[in-house]
């Protein structure tokens, strides 16, 4: 582990505290949080460990396949084996008030020769359970939170030193003071007054234009902007979920993407009538079709996010969507995921957005969510109910 104990410990309460913030209920002595690591991040989980057990919580621990194991898995899995369920699962979901996900690979590449269709096929057999927590997540009974360690993949692909990697993540996470948590009560606070203007709009559309974008968002109907929830560690981003049927136009990827052990640069997508008409990809074309595939709403948008350029410390290439999607550097960015929408959005009581209500409000549904990040220089305009426009985000700054 690059990080020192401090460090760790540091780490260690963030993420407890975005695990706090990403539930709607406090959590109460004795719920059950499942922490899920890879093996180059056992020094993190033993630390979350000793943090979750001194709250009075159940950490129950999981440690996550190796890249060997994982591709074994795909290539020599029949139907049934891609699509079992071990007994247990979904009644640990059941009970389940909260998850950790520390994210530390050790391959990004180690899938790209696994037929993409089997990929799909065992992510769609895995939904059922992503909705029962949905369920519960609605009904304020878990919340759950990720972060990613630096390992010498990660820095590889990106191009610079496990060190330089790791003093990036340090200082994104506000490792590197005292009191992190109190940085990010900080940041939580500034950016709710940004998300009560974004969501106070009566918004027809969102014009979103850059050397490669041109494209229609349309927020819909019961929408709210959100972000800063806890959810990632770290989180510059203030996101929505719009009603995939308005989108028109076309949205670029001037940023790369590792997706389960697949690498792909250069996507383009164009979207007509709110589906998908054309998806393009520099590298990796083939994986990006088969996944947008998956099922029906693999291929329409499920989220749309700003970054403020003010707020991020993050201002390099990570090779990795949770630090990507929050880049800062000159412009900001955008980020476009296709595929599930977050129900968190929805104004009302998230409890009551059943399948029913998602449907009539264009909130998409799909085993699927894969978010696609943009760079360039940017302007978002916002055109209003009864006529005007007002334009909300421009040099990756929000015109608050």
């Amino acid at each position: 582990m690059v990080f020192t104990d401090q460090q760790l410990e540091r780490y260690a309460r963030v993420l407890v505290w975005g695990l706090g913030r990403a539930r709607k209920d406090a959590y109460k002595k004795n719920d059950i949080v499942l922490v899920r690591y890879d093996w180059p991040a056992t020094a993190l989980a033993e630390v979350v460990q000793a943090e979750l057990l001194a709250s009075g919580l159940h950490p129950v621990m999981r440690a996550g396949l190796t890249p060997r194991m994982e591709a074994h898995f795909y290539k020599k899995s029949s139907k049934t084996q891609l699509t079992f369920t071990p007994p247990g699962d979904r009644e640990l979901c059941e009970k389940l008030n909260g998850s950790v996900y520390l994210y530390a690979p050790e391959s990004l590449t180690h899938l790209a020769d696994v037929d993409p269709r089997k990929i799909a096929k065992a992510i769609v057999a895995r939904k059922p359970l992503r909705d029962l927590l949905e369920k519960r997540d609605q009904a304020g009974l878990y919340g759950w939170t990720l972060c990613i360690c630096p390992t010498e993949e990660l820095a590889r692909f990106a191009q610079i030193s496990l060190r330089e990697y790791a003093e990036q993540v340090s200082r994104a996470c506000y490792l590197d003071v005292e009191n992190p948590v109190r940085q990010w009560e900080t940041v939580y606070r500034e950016m709710g007054s940004i998300k009560r203007w974004l969501s106070g709009m009566k918004v027809s559309y969102y014009h979103v234009e850059s050397e490669n974008i041109d494209l229609k968002i349309t927020p819909g109907q019961r929408r709210k902007w959100v972000g800063i929830s806890g959810h990632n560690i770290p989180s510059f981003e203030i996101f929505i979920s719009p009603d995939w049927r308005g989108s028109e136009g076309i949205y670029y990827a001037d940023q790369p993407s590792f997706r389960t052990g697949n690498y792909v640069r250069g996507v383009r997508l164009t979207f007509k009538k709110g589906k998908m008409i054309k998806a393009k990809a520099e590298v990796g074309e083939n994986f990006v079709v088969k996944q947008l595939t998956m099922d029906d709403g693999a291929s329409k948008i499920g989220e749309f996010s700003l970054t403020d350029r003010r707020f991020s410390r993050i201002n390099r290439f990570m090779a990795n969507t949770l630090f990507d999607e929050n880049y800062g550097g000159r412009y900001g960015n955008c980020h476009l995921a296709v595929g599930a929408s977050y129900s968190d959005t929805y104004d009302g009581n998230p409890a009551k957005l059943n399948r029913g209500l998602k449907k009539k409000l264009g909130f998409n549904d799909s085993a699927l969510h894969w978010d696609f990040v943009n760079t360039e220089r940017k302007r978002v305009t916002a055109h209003l109910v009864g006529g005007g426009q007002s334009v909300i985000y421009d040099e990756g700054v929000f015109k608050y």
